[in-house]
């Protein structure tokens, strides 16, 4: 047997009253944050001064407990709330010291609207096949669209609001038997055009629901850019923007967790590319001694990357496999998408388009990023040949690759 952690989220449905405790409670978590960052930020150096120590999450708990005393609607907050609030702070501090994150910033309402209970605060109760309740602390009864079955044990619950509304995410720890891995490999190609195309041939784009809220999207934005800043039609206007975002980003996760069922169901390694999608999605501006060239083409290119979702997919995939026994395994990306897979010439020519790849040496012909696929598969279980480690000419076609 093996402990997985799981989340599960799900919509919440708060009446008004429910709804402004909800926002009271999220207010309230981000104004200890703010505080207690500035605390350490402005004033560590009087208070050690002072008193010989350091602020630490100690020192800030004992001054929480003297500021919920003084203030009542501090203490209308559950502690437990406050209390996971100077944890993050403190946890937020240590990556940064060492060199994992940058420094904590302010958190800012509209932004950071969250607060989080422990997990045996909380008792949910269904009400039928589509709806339960949850009881929060100091919130009372809370309904929610039970849209899935909750596994395992509740460690934390976190309430949180974004565009679409309120929400409720539960993380969870079950212990379940691994099963004996598939012995199917599968090479994974990610692209813009084709979001994904595996080595069997499949190929898998993101619903056209996306584009057209894209379009929505866009006339939106045009639409906020003529409001006047501090109005009331500039705020309506943002929400719309917002909530076309959130429906984006939902549409997204939801075929990534699609995707990635398919694949971790049927095969017991998913091979990738290695790709730093930072650095591909990097501005080519430029500055304004030296310009970058193809500006809009780059700045195009990037947002069909980050709208893909490459990372998110890796990071769905790799979980849903490794609860199923497989894994996920990543190679050089190097000229997977020049070289032939049948029979390892390495020439840009052979792409002929984003969608065709015909091969200058055998005459191969296949789908671009099929072709792509089958390569990075074959990466997996295959040392690299010094060929496909420095790039051809784009007149001889070299030849060396795996027959």
């Amino acid at each position: 047997m093996c402990e997985f952690n799981r989340g599960f989220r799900y919509r919440l449905v708060p009446t008004v009253e429910q709804d402004h405790q909800l926002r009271a409670h999220a207010g309230v978590c981000r104004f200890i944050y703010n505080i207690a960052l500035e605390q350490r930020r402005d004033w560590w150096r009087n208070h050690k001064k002072n008193t010989g120590k350091s602020i630490s999450l100690a020192t800030q708990s004992i001054e929480l407990t003297q500021i919920r005393k003084e203030f009542e609607w501090v203490a209308d907050v559950t502690r437990t709330c406050l209390d996971q609030v100077l944890r993050d702070l403190d946890r937020a501090y240590t990556s940064f010291f060492a060199g994992k994150t940058q420094y904590p910033t302010m958190r800012r309402k509209g932004v950071n609207d969250s607060f989080r209970f422990k997990g045996d605060e909380v008792t949910i109760r269904p009400l039928n096949a589509k709806w339960s309740l949850i009881r929060l602390p100091k919130i009372g009864w809370v309904k929610f669209r039970a849209s899935r079955q909750i596994e395992g044990i509740i460690r934390n619950v976190t309430v949180s609001n974004d565009a679409l509304g309120w929400h409720v995410s539960l993380a969870c720890r079950s212990e379940r038997s691994v099963p004996a891995p598939s012995a199917e490999i599968v090479g994974i190609d990610r692209g813009v055009a084709t979001t994904l195309a595996l080595s069997t041939g499949e190929l898998l784009t993101m619903p056209a629901s996306l584009e057209r809220i894209e379009v929505k999207k866009r006339k939106a934005q045009r639409i906020l850019a003529r409001r006047k800043r501090g109005s009331n039609r500039r705020r309506k206007a943002q929400a719309r923007v917002a909530q076309l975002k959130a429906k984006q980003a939902r549409i997204r996760r939801d075929f990534h967790h699609r995707a990635a069922l398919s694949i971790a169901n049927r095969f017991g390694v998913a091979v990738l590319e290695n790709l730093n999608t930072r650095s591909m999605t990097a501005s080519a501006k430029g500055s304004v001694s030296e310009p970058g060239i193809n500006v809009q083409q780059k700045s195009g290119l990037n947002r069909g990357i980050l709208n893909a979702g490459w990372h998110q997919f890796a990071t769905i995939l790799a979980y849903k496999c490794e609860e199923r026994g497989g894994q996920v395994v990543t190679v050089p990306a190097r000229f997977t998408s020049q070289t032939c897979a049948a029979c390892g010439v390495i020439d840009a020519r052979s792409r002929e388009s984003q969608a065709r790849f015909r091969c200058v040496g055998c005459g191969h012909d296949d789908h671009a990023d099929v072709n792509a696929a089958i390569n990075i598969k074959r990466r997996w279980s295959t040392p690299l040949l010094d060929v496909e480690g420095s790039r051809c000419g784009p007149v001889e076609a070299s030849i060396g690759g795996v027959q």
